[in-house]
């Protein structure tokens, strides 16, 4: 029998308020994460992702706001709960891992002093114990000398060891879901591998389940059970990430997966064309339909809505209309295969 959702997200939509009007920078978004489970969401920058984020915690501020949508977790629904009552779920049972660990980290205070906090504040340590336990918060997740260094400030660390701490942090109350909003951005690819082999390691270790935020299609397939594809606020794919990367089913899904290097020596890299466009200024229809090789008169009339092309695996696009009789052609530059 399939477990039941720890978090279930459903129609949520997210407006930024300004002089000509309300944009949302999230529209009509939902999706599903289990128990144990990592979900992909990835996506160009701009597309909503880290709104995403921020308003299953809460946190979008003004002139930002949560406009409708549902966000039920473990069994209750986020958006009843009073201020007071979410800031016990955050920390405790919902960690977010920033992907700016020097903004993130507070630099007048010691390491240890902010992990020893976020133990205090959850209940989850009485100032007595709470010292060895944000040593041995900073040795799981490899701070070497960690004794010594839980008296260093940020600035003293390196990139690599501040996300570690930022780790540290997410971990200390064994929440239920880890929120990683682009945890390896700022790093050099030895360090986001270590990063990456650290979150995996947690993950196993704690039975957590882990929302994984990145523009990485490479971190999605290392990491992933299963994707959510993101553009212009909207959900275009979803699926198993064994099929999201051999069988793409949205035009912008393959557009994203050929461009990824890795074909043949001397080969271009192909490249979605155009841009991202402004929130406030979405095409009519499909968001995606300007910059689409495979669009038609019906994709510029309006937003398609999700189509199962198998169980588990949807995609927001006309072509998996049973009506449509339009069909990608076999020259696609967004063709995915090598």
């Amino acid at each position: 029998m399939t477990a039941a959702p720890l978090l279930s997200v459903e129609g949520l939509t997210t407006v930024f308020d300004t002089p000509s009007g309300a944009v949302p920078a999230v529209d009509d978004v939902s999706f599903e994460i289990r128990p144990g489970e990592t979900l992909g969401l990835v996506g160009e920058s701009g597309s909503g992702k880290s709104v995403t984020a921020f308003s299953i915690m809460r946190l979008v501020q003004p002139p930002g706001r949560i406009r409708s949508g549902r966000l039920s977790f473990n069994g209750r629904e986020l958006l009843d709960l009073t201020e007071r009552d979410m800031r016990r779920v955050r920390g405790a049972e919902i960690a977010l891992i920033f992907q700016e660990p020097m903004t993130a980290l507070n630099p007048v205070f010691t390491i240890g002093d902010q992990i020893r906090e976020t133990l205090l504040v959850h209940g989850r340590a009485t100032r007595h114990d709470a010292h060895a336990q944000a040593i041995a918060l900073l040795e799981a997740v490899r701070i070497p000398d960690a004794a010594s260094r839980v008296g260093d400030y940020p600035h003293q660390l390196s990139g690599g060891m501040r996300q570690r701490v930022l780790i540290a942090m997410a971990l200390a109350c064994r929440p239920s879901l880890v929120i990683a909003d682009e945890p390896t951005t700022a790093l050099d690819v030895t360090i986001q591998a270590e990063i990456l082999d650290l979150l995996r390691e947690q993950k196993a270790a704690l039975g957590l389940s882990l929302l994984l935020i990145t523009h990485d299609l490479g971190v999605i397939a290392d990491t992933a059970d299963r994707v959510a594809v993101m553009y212009a606020g909207r959900i275009v794919e979803t699926g198993p990430v064994r099929d999201i990367f051999h069988r793409p089913e949205h035009p912008y899904t393959r557009g994203l997966l050929a461009s990824m290097p890795g074909g043949a020596p001397g080969r271009r890299l192909r490249a979605i064309e155009g841009a991202v466009p402004l929130l406030g200024a979405l095409p009519p229809g499909c968001a995606f339909n300007p910059r689409c090789p495979d669009r038609f008169d019906r994709c510029t009339s309006m937003p398609p809505p999700d189509y199962t092309v198998e169980p588990g695996h949807a995609a927001k696009c006309f072509l998996h209309d049973p009506a449509t009789s339009h069909r990608p052609s076999a020259t696609s530059p967004f063709d995915a295969s090598r």
